[in-house]
């Protein structure tokens, strides 16, 4: 598991990267650079899922029926604050519609969901210490 963590914590650096270097309309208009922001997303969204619920069940903080639960059950035993979790549930809902194609994801929300890597970052602030 450490080096999931390690592989967000590249993950987050790439995705930081690519806020510096490019504006919506780079992506919009590149459609290699919108695969690399949809997949440096989904990756690293599907980290912190592993995480989670690997670290749920690690310490039985209960069962989980959907990925979202294992966020949940780590902010209702204090690994996470609420804030946080709620950010990170938002995450698992964005994974959702990028695996499963449940509707077309405008450019410009695409691009402003790189904003998660901020909640990526927390995530592991708050977690690090028991992995």
């Amino acid at each position: 598991m450490l080096e999931r963590l390690a592989h967000l914590e590249e993950n987050i650096a790439n995705l930081k990267a690519m806020q510096r270097r490019y504006s919506v309309e780079d992506i919009r208009n590149n459609k290699f650079d919108e695969w690399a922001l949809r997949y440096g997303l989904l990756e690293s969204i599907q980290i912190v899922i592993d995480l989670a619920c690997h670290i749920s069940g690690k310490y039985n903080l209960g069962s989980a029926k959907t990925y979202g639960e294992c966020i949940e059950n780590l902010q209702r035993h204090g690994y996470l604050p609420e804030a946080v979790a709620s950010k990170l549930i938002a995450a698992v809902g964005l994974r959702n519609l990028l695996v499963h194609e449940y509707a077309v994801i405008d450019t410009e929300k695409l691009y402003g969901f790189l904003a998660f890597h901020n909640d990526f970052a927390d995530f592991i602030r708050h977690i690090a210490d028991v992995m």
